[in-house]
């Protein structure tokens, strides 16, 4: 006559006991993160070894010292901001990353594109992916000396206007070290524009201290 009314108290005090000793069902494991690179060739490997540019040794030292972050790397040779500025929207869509580094730029000056369209496309580029909720790091570039330190002066702050009118990260001069090196032929393969291996770690070196305090 009873029992069931036994079944009920020893079922609810079961149910209290394993509550009480953490016996819960398990949460939802944390957003993987994942860093999404859109730049041209600086970014692409362009003349080098495959595995030998900064991004890659960037995915080297994550998984030293930040575990399960995955790297990808969306970048391409002669790409403009307008070229990533199409190109985004479906990246994110595709990848969700929780951090996008927009290195690009470099191409919009040596081909003498409009300052105000360039750094309109790193706006844009920059709100689309804060839009998913991805933190942005922008590798600022400066122009070559030729171009008049007026111009150039323009396109380096160019990039910090961005950063600071969108709270995103900087990184003001991606080639720092190597394209301001007293001799900076000994940096560059033999077009004098592209970075050899050998400067690809002071590459990583420029973006790490940034990226690092993004990546919790």
């Amino acid at each position: 006559m009873h029992k069931p009314l036994l079944r009920r108290r020893h079922f609810n005090w079961t149910l209290l006991a394993l509550a009480g000793w953490g016996f819960v069902a398990p949460a939802h494991a944390a957003t993987p993160q994942r860093i999404l690179v859109v730049g041209d060739s600086l970014s692409a490997e362009y003349g080098l070894a495959r595995g030998t540019g900064w991004v890659a040794l960037l995915q080297k030292q994550l998984s030293q010292q930040k575990p399960g972050v995955e790297v990808i790397n969306a970048s391409i040779s002669g790409d403009t901001t307008s070229g990533g500025r199409s190109r985004l929207p479906a990246l994110l869509q595709k990848h969700q990353p929780s951090h996008v580094v927009i290195e690009l730029g470099g191409n919009d000056a040596l081909r003498g594109l409009p300052m105000a369209m360039t750094q309109d496309n790193l706006q844009t580029m920059t709100r689309q992916a804060q839009a998913t909720g991805a933190q942005v790091t922008l590798l600022g570039m400066q122009m070559p000396p030729n171009y008049g330190p007026d111009m150039a002066r323009q396109f380096e702050a160019a990039y910090a206007q961005v950063a600071k009118s969108q709270k995103a990260a900087l990184v003001p001069f991606f080639l720092k070290g190597i394209g301001d090196d007293p001799e900076p032929l000994k940096w560059f393969q033999a077009d004098r524009i592209h970075p050899n291996e050998a400067a690809q770690p002071r590459m990583l070196a420029n973006v790490w201290p940034t990226l690092k305090k993004q990546l919790k």
